[in-house]
Protein backbone atom coordinates (compact mmCIF):
# COMPACT_ATOMS: atom_id res chain seq x y z
CA UNK A 1 0.00 0.00 0.00
CA UNK A 2 2.77 2.39 0.96
CA UNK A 3 5.46 3.29 -1.52
CA UNK A 4 8.68 5.16 -0.97
CA UNK A 5 7.33 7.88 -3.26
CA UNK A 6 4.52 8.59 -0.81
CA UNK A 7 6.28 11.59 0.67
CA UNK A 8 3.78 14.26 -0.15
CA UNK A 9 5.02 17.61 -1.44
CA UNK A 10 4.11 20.18 1.13
CA UNK A 11 4.37 23.61 -0.43
CA UNK A 12 0.75 23.59 -1.56
CA UNK A 13 -0.91 21.38 0.97
CA UNK A 14 -4.03 22.77 2.56
CA UNK A 15 -3.48 25.32 5.31
CA UNK A 16 -6.04 24.54 7.97
CA UNK A 17 -9.33 26.36 7.46
CA UNK A 18 -8.51 28.42 4.37
CA UNK A 19 -6.47 25.96 2.36
CA UNK A 20 -4.78 27.20 -0.79
CA UNK A 21 -6.92 30.26 -1.30
CA UNK A 22 -4.47 31.56 -3.87
CA UNK A 23 -6.77 30.27 -6.59
CA UNK A 24 -9.57 32.63 -5.57
CA UNK A 25 -8.42 35.44 -7.84
CA UNK A 26 -8.44 33.12 -10.82
CA UNK A 27 -11.96 31.99 -10.01
CA UNK A 28 -13.14 35.59 -9.83
CA UNK A 29 -11.85 36.07 -13.37
CA UNK A 30 -14.46 33.68 -14.74
CA UNK A 31 -16.91 35.52 -16.93
CA UNK A 32 -20.27 34.26 -18.15
CA UNK A 33 -20.48 30.53 -17.49
CA UNK A 34 -20.49 28.34 -20.55
CA UNK A 35 -23.57 26.12 -20.80
CA UNK A 36 -23.44 22.37 -20.96
CA UNK A 37 -21.86 21.32 -24.24
CA UNK A 38 -23.38 17.93 -24.91
CA UNK A 39 -25.42 17.34 -28.05
CA UNK A 40 -28.87 15.77 -27.98
CA UNK A 41 -27.25 12.44 -28.76
CA UNK A 42 -24.89 12.87 -25.82
CA UNK A 43 -27.80 13.66 -23.53
CA UNK A 44 -29.36 10.26 -24.10
CA UNK A 45 -28.60 8.40 -20.88
CA UNK A 46 -26.68 5.23 -21.63
CA UNK A 47 -25.05 6.39 -24.84
CA UNK A 48 -21.31 6.84 -25.10
CA UNK A 49 -20.19 9.58 -22.73
CA UNK A 50 -17.56 11.87 -24.20
CA UNK A 51 -15.94 13.07 -21.02
CA UNK A 52 -13.21 15.68 -20.94
CA UNK A 53 -11.19 15.45 -17.72
CA UNK A 54 -8.42 17.55 -16.21
CA UNK A 55 -6.03 15.45 -14.12
CA UNK A 56 -2.50 15.36 -12.75
CA UNK A 57 -0.37 12.76 -14.47
CA UNK A 58 2.66 11.06 -12.97
CA UNK A 59 6.10 11.06 -14.58
CA UNK A 60 6.13 8.36 -17.22
CA UNK A 61 2.37 7.87 -16.98
CA UNK A 62 -0.06 8.22 -19.91
CA UNK A 63 -3.65 8.29 -18.71
CA UNK A 64 -4.92 7.95 -22.27
CA UNK A 65 -3.36 4.50 -22.71
CA UNK A 66 -3.39 3.38 -19.06
CA UNK A 67 -4.92 -0.07 -18.45
CA UNK A 68 -7.24 1.19 -15.70
CA UNK A 69 -8.44 3.93 -18.03
CA UNK A 70 -9.30 1.27 -20.60
CA UNK A 71 -11.11 -0.76 -17.93
CA UNK A 72 -13.41 2.08 -16.87
CA UNK A 73 -13.93 3.28 -20.44
CA UNK A 74 -15.34 -0.11 -21.29
CA UNK A 75 -17.20 -0.56 -18.02
CA UNK A 76 -19.01 2.81 -18.14
CA UNK A 77 -19.09 3.44 -21.90
CA UNK A 78 -16.84 6.51 -21.64
CA UNK A 79 -14.60 8.07 -24.24
CA UNK A 80 -12.09 10.23 -22.37
CA UNK A 81 -10.39 13.37 -23.56
CA UNK A 82 -7.59 14.13 -21.12
CA UNK A 83 -6.18 17.51 -20.21
CA UNK A 84 -3.22 16.83 -17.96
CA UNK A 85 -0.63 18.55 -15.85
CA UNK A 86 2.25 17.13 -13.86
CA UNK A 87 2.22 15.96 -10.26
CA UNK A 88 4.58 18.82 -9.46
CA UNK A 89 2.91 20.88 -6.75
CA UNK A 90 4.78 23.99 -7.87
CA UNK A 91 3.25 23.77 -11.36
CA UNK A 92 -0.14 22.05 -11.17
CA UNK A 93 -2.10 24.69 -9.16
CA UNK A 94 -1.25 27.48 -11.57
CA UNK A 95 -2.24 25.42 -14.60
CA UNK A 96 -5.62 24.62 -13.05
CA UNK A 97 -6.21 28.25 -12.13
CA UNK A 98 -5.32 29.49 -15.62
CA UNK A 99 -7.63 26.89 -17.12
CA UNK A 100 -10.52 28.03 -14.93
CA UNK A 101 -9.89 31.70 -15.61
CA UNK A 102 -9.89 31.11 -19.38
CA UNK A 103 -13.37 29.59 -19.28
CA UNK A 104 -12.11 26.66 -21.36
CA UNK A 105 -12.42 24.16 -18.55
CA UNK A 106 -13.41 20.48 -18.94
CA UNK A 107 -16.47 18.44 -18.00
CA UNK A 108 -14.79 17.07 -14.88
CA UNK A 109 -11.76 17.29 -12.65
CA UNK A 110 -9.92 14.37 -11.04
CA UNK A 111 -7.15 15.63 -8.77
CA UNK A 112 -4.69 14.46 -6.14
CA UNK A 113 -4.92 16.42 -2.88
CA UNK A 114 -1.21 16.54 -2.12
CA UNK A 115 -0.57 18.02 -5.58
CA UNK A 116 -3.50 20.45 -5.88
CA UNK A 117 -7.25 20.47 -5.43
CA UNK A 118 -10.17 22.87 -5.12
CA UNK A 119 -10.44 24.31 -1.63
CA UNK A 120 -13.72 25.12 0.09
CA UNK A 121 -13.69 28.77 -0.96
CA UNK A 122 -13.11 27.71 -4.58
CA UNK A 123 -16.07 25.35 -4.38
CA UNK A 124 -18.49 27.95 -3.03
CA UNK A 125 -17.50 30.53 -5.62
CA UNK A 126 -17.76 28.05 -8.49
CA UNK A 127 -21.13 26.86 -7.19
CA UNK A 128 -22.42 30.44 -7.01
CA UNK A 129 -21.23 31.06 -10.57
CA UNK A 130 -22.99 27.91 -11.76
CA UNK A 131 -19.75 26.25 -12.83
CA UNK A 132 -19.68 23.48 -10.22
CA UNK A 133 -22.70 21.18 -10.48
CA UNK A 134 -24.50 19.84 -7.39
CA UNK A 135 -24.00 16.09 -7.07
CA UNK A 136 -26.67 15.18 -4.50
CA UNK A 137 -29.28 13.84 -6.90
CA UNK A 138 -26.69 12.07 -9.05
CA UNK A 139 -25.28 10.36 -5.97
CA UNK A 140 -28.70 9.28 -4.72
CA UNK A 141 -29.71 7.87 -8.09
CA UNK A 142 -26.48 6.41 -9.46
CA UNK A 143 -23.83 6.17 -6.72
CA UNK A 144 -24.86 3.92 -3.82
CA UNK A 145 -21.29 3.38 -2.63
CA UNK A 146 -20.62 7.11 -2.41
CA UNK A 147 -23.90 7.50 -0.53
CA UNK A 148 -22.86 4.73 1.85
CA UNK A 149 -19.54 6.47 2.58
CA UNK A 150 -21.33 9.75 3.25
CA UNK A 151 -23.91 8.14 5.51
CA UNK A 152 -21.40 6.08 7.49
CA UNK A 153 -18.77 8.77 8.04
CA UNK A 154 -20.15 12.05 9.48
CA UNK A 155 -16.79 13.82 9.20
CA UNK A 156 -16.47 12.93 5.53
CA UNK A 157 -20.04 14.05 4.88
CA UNK A 158 -19.35 17.37 6.61
CA UNK A 159 -16.24 17.84 4.45
CA UNK A 160 -18.20 17.23 1.27
CA UNK A 161 -21.38 19.17 2.07
CA UNK A 162 -21.37 22.94 1.60
CA UNK A 163 -23.31 25.19 4.00
CA UNK A 164 -26.30 25.25 1.61
CA UNK A 165 -26.63 21.45 1.99
CA UNK A 166 -25.40 20.61 -1.49
CA UNK A 167 -22.37 18.60 -2.53
CA UNK A 168 -20.47 20.34 -5.33
CA UNK A 169 -17.37 18.18 -5.20
CA UNK A 170 -15.93 15.17 -3.41
CA UNK A 171 -12.67 15.05 -1.46
CA UNK A 172 -10.67 11.86 -1.27
CA UNK A 173 -11.05 9.79 1.88
CA UNK A 174 -7.81 8.22 3.07
CA UNK A 175 -7.73 6.94 6.65
CA UNK A 176 -4.07 5.98 6.65
CA UNK A 177 -3.04 5.53 10.26
CA UNK A 178 0.58 6.64 9.93
CA UNK A 179 -0.45 9.85 8.15
CA UNK A 180 -2.99 10.66 10.85
CA UNK A 181 -0.16 10.97 13.38
CA UNK A 182 2.43 12.92 11.40
CA UNK A 183 4.76 14.37 14.05
CA UNK A 184 7.06 11.46 14.83
CA UNK A 185 10.68 11.10 15.87
CA UNK A 186 12.82 8.19 14.69
CA UNK A 187 15.91 7.11 16.65
CA UNK A 188 18.82 4.83 15.86
CA UNK A 189 18.15 1.88 18.12
CA UNK A 190 21.43 0.19 17.10
CA UNK A 191 23.17 3.11 18.79
CA UNK A 192 20.96 2.70 21.86
CA UNK A 193 21.98 -0.95 22.14
CA UNK A 194 25.66 -0.21 21.59
CA UNK A 195 25.63 2.41 24.34
CA UNK A 196 23.44 0.25 26.62
CA UNK A 197 20.68 2.86 26.64
CA UNK A 198 16.93 2.40 26.86
CA UNK A 199 14.38 4.01 24.56
CA UNK A 200 13.82 7.48 26.09
CA UNK A 201 10.43 8.01 27.71
CA UNK A 202 10.80 11.50 29.17
CA UNK A 203 12.33 14.77 28.04
CA UNK A 204 15.13 14.35 30.60
CA UNK A 205 15.92 10.87 29.31
CA UNK A 206 15.89 12.19 25.74
CA UNK A 207 18.49 14.79 26.63
CA UNK A 208 20.76 12.14 28.15
CA UNK A 209 20.44 9.89 25.09
CA UNK A 210 21.32 12.74 22.72
CA UNK A 211 24.29 13.67 24.89
CA UNK A 212 25.53 10.07 24.67
CA UNK A 213 25.06 10.09 20.90
CA UNK A 214 27.23 13.22 20.73
CA UNK A 215 29.97 12.21 23.12
CA UNK A 216 30.26 8.40 23.26
CA UNK A 217 31.12 7.51 19.63
CA UNK A 218 28.17 5.22 18.82
CA UNK A 219 29.27 4.82 15.18
CA UNK A 220 32.65 3.53 16.40
CA UNK A 221 34.96 5.50 14.14
CA UNK A 222 36.81 7.27 16.93
CA UNK A 223 35.54 10.71 15.90
CA UNK A 224 32.88 13.03 17.25
CA UNK A 225 31.12 13.29 13.90
CA UNK A 226 27.70 12.04 15.02
CA UNK A 227 24.60 14.18 14.50
CA UNK A 228 22.42 13.47 17.57
CA UNK A 229 19.21 15.06 16.23
CA UNK A 230 18.16 16.57 12.92
CA UNK A 231 15.16 17.44 10.78
CA UNK A 232 14.27 19.68 7.87
CA UNK A 233 12.25 22.80 7.20
CA UNK A 234 9.18 20.72 6.25
CA UNK A 235 9.29 17.96 8.86
CA UNK A 236 10.14 20.38 11.64
CA UNK A 237 11.01 18.72 14.92
CA UNK A 238 9.18 21.33 17.01
CA UNK A 239 5.74 19.58 17.21
CA UNK A 240 7.14 16.29 18.51
CA UNK A 241 9.01 17.94 21.37
CA UNK A 242 6.41 20.63 22.01
CA UNK A 243 3.82 17.91 22.66
CA UNK A 244 5.66 17.06 25.86
CA UNK A 245 4.64 20.48 27.19
CA UNK A 246 1.46 21.58 25.39
CA UNK A 247 -0.70 20.05 22.67
CA UNK A 248 0.74 21.12 19.30
CA UNK A 249 -1.64 20.71 16.34
CA UNK A 250 0.92 21.68 13.70
CA UNK A 251 0.94 19.12 10.88
CA UNK A 252 4.18 19.28 8.90
CA UNK A 253 2.94 16.62 6.49
CA UNK A 254 0.15 18.91 5.25
CA UNK A 255 2.08 22.14 5.53
CA UNK A 256 -0.07 23.31 8.44
CA UNK A 257 1.95 25.58 10.71
CA UNK A 258 -1.10 26.89 12.56
CA UNK A 259 -1.31 26.27 16.30
CA UNK A 260 -5.10 26.75 16.34
CA UNK A 261 -6.94 24.67 18.93
CA UNK A 262 -10.15 24.59 20.90
CA UNK A 263 -9.76 25.86 24.45
CA UNK A 264 -12.86 24.75 26.33
CA UNK A 265 -14.85 25.06 23.13
CA UNK A 266 -13.40 28.43 22.14
CA UNK A 267 -11.03 28.85 19.21
CA UNK A 268 -7.58 29.81 20.43
CA UNK A 269 -3.89 29.44 19.59
CA UNK A 270 -1.16 27.70 21.54
CA UNK A 271 1.81 29.82 20.55
CA UNK A 272 1.22 32.54 23.17
CA UNK A 273 0.73 30.19 26.11
CA UNK A 274 3.12 29.38 28.98
CA UNK A 275 3.30 25.74 27.85
CA UNK A 276 4.58 26.88 24.46
CA UNK A 277 7.24 28.95 26.18
CA UNK A 278 8.34 25.96 28.26
CA UNK A 279 8.52 23.79 25.15
CA UNK A 280 10.73 26.34 23.44
CA UNK A 281 12.96 26.45 26.53
CA UNK A 282 13.48 22.70 26.32
CA UNK A 283 14.26 22.70 22.60
CA UNK A 284 16.62 25.62 23.17
CA UNK A 285 18.44 23.60 25.83
CA UNK A 286 19.10 20.90 23.22
CA UNK A 287 20.28 23.54 20.75
CA UNK A 288 22.58 25.20 23.28
CA UNK A 289 24.12 21.83 24.12
CA UNK A 290 24.95 21.20 20.46
CA UNK A 291 22.54 18.27 20.26
CA UNK A 292 20.52 19.62 17.31
CA UNK A 293 22.07 19.87 13.86
CA UNK A 294 22.57 23.50 12.81
CA UNK A 295 20.55 22.93 9.64
CA UNK A 296 17.68 21.08 11.28
CA UNK A 297 15.19 23.96 10.94
CA UNK A 298 16.26 25.37 7.57
CA UNK A 299 17.59 22.61 5.33
CA UNK A 300 15.44 20.98 2.67
CA UNK A 301 14.53 17.28 2.70
CA UNK A 302 17.31 16.42 0.26
CA UNK A 303 19.88 17.83 2.66
CA UNK A 304 18.47 15.77 5.51
CA UNK A 305 18.64 12.67 3.31
CA UNK A 306 22.29 13.42 2.62
CA UNK A 307 22.93 13.26 6.36
CA UNK A 308 21.12 9.95 6.60
CA UNK A 309 22.65 8.42 3.48
CA UNK A 310 26.22 9.70 3.77
CA UNK A 311 28.97 7.41 2.60
CA UNK A 312 30.98 5.85 5.37
CA UNK A 313 29.82 5.47 8.98
CA UNK A 314 26.26 6.24 10.04
CA UNK A 315 26.09 9.83 11.30
CA UNK A 316 22.43 10.39 12.12
CA UNK A 317 21.21 9.52 15.60
CA UNK A 318 17.61 10.68 15.32
CA UNK A 319 15.39 12.72 13.01
CA UNK A 320 11.85 13.99 12.85
CA UNK A 321 9.71 12.84 9.95
CA UNK A 322 6.54 11.11 8.84
CA UNK A 323 8.54 7.95 8.14
CA UNK A 324 12.24 6.95 8.12
CA UNK A 325 12.60 6.50 4.36
CA UNK A 326 12.46 10.30 4.21
CA UNK A 327 15.99 10.52 5.57
CA UNK A 328 17.47 7.08 4.84
CA UNK A 329 17.04 5.14 1.61
CA UNK A 330 15.57 1.63 1.68
CA UNK A 331 17.82 -1.29 0.95
CA UNK A 332 21.02 0.34 2.22
CA UNK A 333 24.01 -2.01 1.88
CA UNK A 334 25.03 -1.49 5.49
CA UNK A 335 21.45 -1.99 6.73
CA UNK A 336 21.15 1.48 8.23
CA UNK A 337 17.57 1.77 6.94
CA UNK A 338 16.64 -0.92 9.47
CA UNK A 339 18.18 0.89 12.43
CA UNK A 340 15.52 3.54 13.06
CA UNK A 341 12.47 3.05 15.26
CA UNK A 342 9.84 5.50 16.46
CA UNK A 343 10.24 7.25 19.80
CA UNK A 344 6.93 7.15 21.73
CA UNK A 345 5.49 10.52 22.80
CA UNK A 346 7.82 11.91 25.45
CA UNK A 347 6.48 12.79 28.87
CA UNK A 348 7.30 16.32 29.92
CA UNK A 349 7.97 17.65 33.43
CA UNK A 350 4.26 18.28 34.07
CA UNK A 351 3.10 14.93 32.69
CA UNK A 352 2.06 16.00 29.17
CA UNK A 353 2.66 13.34 26.50
CA UNK A 354 0.59 14.44 23.52
CA UNK A 355 0.74 13.40 19.87
CA UNK A 356 -0.48 15.50 16.97
CA UNK A 357 -3.57 14.15 15.21
CA UNK A 358 -4.59 14.94 11.64
CA UNK A 359 -7.81 13.84 9.92
CA UNK A 360 -6.98 11.60 6.98
CA UNK A 361 -8.44 13.81 4.26
CA UNK A 362 -7.96 17.37 3.07
CA UNK A 363 -11.03 19.65 2.88
CA UNK A 364 -12.10 20.64 -0.62
CA UNK A 365 -12.73 18.66 -3.78
CA UNK A 366 -10.62 16.36 -5.90
CA UNK A 367 -13.62 15.36 -8.04
CA UNK A 368 -15.85 18.04 -9.52
CA UNK A 369 -18.34 18.15 -12.37
CA UNK A 370 -18.74 21.38 -14.31
CA UNK A 371 -21.57 22.85 -16.31
CA UNK A 372 -19.81 21.75 -19.50
CA UNK A 373 -20.91 18.15 -18.83
CA UNK A 374 -24.04 16.86 -20.53
CA UNK A 375 -26.51 14.83 -18.49
CA UNK A 376 -25.12 11.64 -19.98
CA UNK A 377 -21.58 12.73 -19.12
CA UNK A 378 -22.66 13.51 -15.57
CA UNK A 379 -24.17 10.08 -15.07
CA UNK A 380 -21.14 8.29 -16.51
CA UNK A 381 -18.76 10.37 -14.40
CA UNK A 382 -20.58 9.77 -11.12
CA UNK A 383 -20.77 6.04 -11.89
CA UNK A 384 -17.02 6.06 -12.49
CA UNK A 385 -16.30 7.78 -9.18
CA UNK A 386 -18.77 5.47 -7.42
CA UNK A 387 -16.65 2.58 -8.75
CA UNK A 388 -13.65 4.17 -7.04
CA UNK A 389 -15.57 3.86 -3.76
CA UNK A 390 -15.96 0.10 -4.20
CA UNK A 391 -13.36 -2.39 -3.04
CA UNK A 392 -12.75 -3.62 -6.60
CA UNK A 393 -12.40 -0.09 -7.92
CA UNK A 394 -9.93 0.81 -5.18
CA UNK A 395 -7.85 -2.29 -5.84
CA UNK A 396 -7.75 -1.98 -9.62
CA UNK A 397 -7.35 1.79 -9.55
CA UNK A 398 -4.60 1.86 -6.97
CA UNK A 399 -2.64 -1.26 -7.94
CA UNK A 400 -3.72 -2.40 -11.41
CA UNK A 401 -5.65 -5.45 -12.61
CA UNK A 402 -6.13 -8.49 -10.40
CA UNK A 403 -3.27 -10.90 -10.94
CA UNK A 404 -0.90 -8.17 -12.06
CA UNK A 405 -1.15 -5.35 -9.52
CA UNK A 406 -2.91 -7.16 -6.69
CA UNK A 407 -4.23 -10.58 -5.75
CA UNK A 408 -6.21 -12.37 -3.04
CA UNK A 409 -4.34 -12.67 0.23
CA UNK A 410 -2.33 -15.93 0.26
CA UNK A 411 -3.39 -18.56 2.76
CA UNK A 412 -1.82 -17.99 6.15
CA UNK A 413 -0.87 -14.38 5.46
CA UNK A 414 -1.38 -11.74 8.12
CA UNK A 415 -3.31 -8.53 7.56
CA UNK A 416 -1.72 -5.17 8.32
CA UNK A 417 -4.02 -5.12 11.31
CA UNK A 418 -3.62 -8.60 12.82
CA UNK A 419 -7.09 -8.34 14.33
CA UNK A 420 -8.77 -8.47 10.90
CA UNK A 421 -8.75 -10.99 8.06
CA UNK A 422 -6.30 -10.41 5.23
CA UNK A 423 -8.15 -9.84 1.95
CA UNK A 424 -5.60 -8.80 -0.66
CA UNK A 425 -1.91 -8.41 -1.34
CA UNK A 426 -0.13 -5.63 -3.21
CA UNK A 427 2.09 -7.28 -5.84
CA UNK A 428 4.55 -4.36 -5.75
CA UNK A 429 4.96 -3.40 -9.39
CA UNK A 430 7.94 -1.44 -10.64
CA UNK A 431 7.30 2.23 -11.37
CA UNK A 432 7.15 1.62 -15.13
CA UNK A 433 4.74 -1.29 -14.66
CA UNK A 434 2.58 0.76 -12.30
CA UNK A 435 2.42 3.71 -14.70
CA UNK A 436 1.00 1.42 -17.37
CA UNK A 437 -1.79 -0.21 -15.38
CA UNK A 438 -2.89 1.92 -12.41
CA UNK A 439 -4.12 5.42 -11.60
CA UNK A 440 -2.52 5.27 -8.17
CA UNK A 441 -3.21 8.32 -6.00
CA UNK A 442 -5.66 9.66 -8.58
CA UNK A 443 -8.09 6.88 -7.66
CA UNK A 444 -7.77 6.99 -3.86
CA UNK A 445 -11.37 7.80 -2.93
CA UNK A 446 -12.40 5.37 -0.23
CA UNK A 447 -9.35 4.04 1.56
CA UNK A 448 -11.00 3.77 4.93
CA UNK A 449 -9.19 2.02 7.73
CA UNK A 450 -11.05 -1.26 7.14
CA UNK A 451 -9.80 -1.37 3.55
CA UNK A 452 -6.21 -0.39 4.25
CA UNK A 453 -5.80 -2.65 7.25
CA UNK A 454 -7.04 -5.74 5.39
CA UNK A 455 -3.97 -5.74 3.16
CA UNK A 456 -1.68 -8.75 3.62
CA UNK A 457 1.73 -7.41 4.62
CA UNK A 458 4.88 -9.44 5.38
CA UNK A 459 5.67 -9.67 9.07
CA UNK A 460 9.34 -8.65 8.73
CA UNK A 461 8.90 -4.95 9.42
CA UNK A 462 12.51 -4.13 8.53
CA UNK A 463 12.28 -5.57 5.02
CA UNK A 464 11.06 -3.08 2.45
CA UNK A 465 8.09 -5.35 1.72
CA UNK A 466 7.01 -5.03 5.36
CA UNK A 467 7.43 -1.27 5.57
CA UNK A 468 3.69 -0.59 5.78
CA UNK A 469 3.52 -2.79 8.89
CA UNK A 470 6.54 -1.04 10.35
CA UNK A 471 4.74 2.30 10.06
CA UNK A 472 1.46 0.86 11.35
CA UNK A 473 3.10 -0.57 14.44
CA UNK A 474 5.13 2.58 15.05
CA UNK A 475 2.06 4.78 14.83
CA UNK A 476 0.24 2.73 17.44
CA UNK A 477 2.70 4.24 19.91
CA UNK A 478 1.15 7.65 19.17
CA UNK A 479 -2.48 6.68 18.70
CA UNK A 480 -4.62 7.84 21.60
CA UNK A 481 -2.18 10.49 22.77
CA UNK A 482 -4.04 13.27 20.96
CA UNK A 483 -6.21 15.56 23.07
CA UNK A 484 -9.53 15.30 21.27
CA UNK A 485 -11.04 18.17 23.24
CA UNK A 486 -8.43 20.55 21.81
CA UNK A 487 -8.57 19.54 18.16
CA UNK A 488 -9.97 22.25 15.90
CA UNK A 489 -11.74 20.22 13.18
CA UNK A 490 -10.50 22.06 10.11
CA UNK A 491 -11.74 19.25 7.87
CA UNK A 492 -15.41 20.00 8.49
CA UNK A 493 -15.43 23.78 9.02
CA UNK A 494 -16.47 25.78 5.97
CA UNK A 495 -15.08 29.35 5.90
CA UNK A 496 -17.09 32.44 5.04
CA UNK A 497 -16.10 33.25 1.42
CA UNK A 498 -16.54 36.97 2.11
CA UNK A 499 -13.77 36.84 4.73
CA UNK A 500 -11.61 34.14 3.18
CA UNK A 501 -8.95 36.44 1.75
CA UNK A 502 -8.70 38.42 4.97
CA UNK A 503 -8.44 35.38 7.22
CA UNK A 504 -5.94 33.76 4.83
CA UNK A 505 -3.69 36.79 5.13
CA UNK A 506 -4.07 36.85 8.89
CA UNK A 507 -3.29 33.17 9.21
CA UNK A 508 -0.22 33.43 7.00
CA UNK A 509 1.07 36.39 8.99
CA UNK A 510 0.39 34.69 12.33
CA UNK A 511 1.95 31.40 11.24
CA UNK A 512 5.06 33.13 9.89
CA UNK A 513 5.33 35.15 13.09
CA UNK A 514 5.11 32.01 15.22
CA UNK A 515 7.67 30.12 13.11
CA UNK A 516 10.17 32.97 12.90
CA UNK A 517 9.99 33.71 16.61
CA UNK A 518 10.20 30.06 17.59
CA UNK A 519 13.49 29.78 15.72
CA UNK A 520 14.68 33.07 17.17
CA UNK A 521 13.97 31.89 20.71
CA UNK A 522 15.52 28.46 20.13
CA UNK A 523 18.70 29.74 18.50
CA UNK A 524 19.10 32.61 20.98
CA UNK A 525 18.66 35.69 18.82
CA UNK A 526 15.70 36.47 21.10
CA UNK A 527 15.43 35.83 24.82
CA UNK A 528 12.60 33.80 26.33
CA UNK A 529 13.05 35.90 29.45
CA UNK A 530 13.29 39.48 28.21
CA UNK A 531 11.52 39.21 24.82
CA UNK A 532 8.60 36.90 25.58
CA UNK A 533 6.11 39.57 26.69
CA UNK A 534 6.71 41.72 23.61
CA UNK A 535 6.36 38.62 21.44
CA UNK A 536 2.94 37.87 22.96
CA UNK A 537 1.92 41.52 22.55
CA UNK A 538 2.93 41.33 18.89
CA UNK A 539 -0.05 39.11 18.07
CA UNK A 540 -2.34 42.12 18.59
CA UNK A 541 -0.86 43.84 15.57
CA UNK A 542 -1.49 40.77 13.43
CA UNK A 543 -5.24 40.85 13.99
CA UNK A 544 -5.31 37.78 16.22
CA UNK A 545 -8.55 38.77 17.94
CA UNK A 546 -10.41 39.24 14.64
CA UNK A 547 -8.84 36.07 13.22
CA UNK A 548 -10.04 33.97 16.14
CA UNK A 549 -13.49 35.56 15.98
CA UNK A 550 -13.83 34.64 12.30
CA UNK A 551 -12.81 31.05 12.96
CA UNK A 552 -15.16 30.88 15.94
CA UNK A 553 -18.11 31.93 13.77
CA UNK A 554 -17.24 29.32 11.15
CA UNK A 555 -16.81 26.64 13.81
CA UNK A 556 -20.11 27.47 15.50
CA UNK A 557 -21.91 27.23 12.14
CA UNK A 558 -20.34 23.83 11.48
CA UNK A 559 -22.00 22.42 14.60
CA UNK A 560 -25.54 23.39 13.56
Amino acid sequence: MFSKTDRRPRRVRSRALIAAVGGTAALLALSACTPASGSSADDKIGGTARLSVFAQQGTGQDLATNAFTKEVEKKFNIKFTWQTTTQDSSVAPEKRQILMASGDYPDAFLLIPWVDQFNQVDIEKLAKQGVALPLNDLIKQYAPDIQKALDSNPDYKAMATSPDGKIYGLPQLAETLHIQYPSKLWINTDWLKKLNLQMPKTTDEMTKVLEAFKNDDPNGNGQKDEIPLSGDSHDTLIPFFMNAFIYDPQNPDKGIQSTTVLNKGKVDIQANKDGWREGLKYIKSLWDAGLIDKGAFTQNPAALAQEGNNEGPVLLGSASGLHPYIFVSPGAKDGRDKQYDAVPPLTGPDGADYATYAFGSTPGATFMLTNKASKNDQVAAIKLVNYLFTEKGQLDGNFGPEGKGWGPAPAGSEALNPDVKAKFVNLQLSQDEANAVQWGALSTYNQNSAFRESQAVPTDIYDTSGYERRLFEATQLYQGHEDKSQIYPTWKVWPDPAKATQVATQQTNIDNYVTQNALAFITGSKSLDSDWDSYVKGFDGLGLKDYLSTLQTAYDKSKK
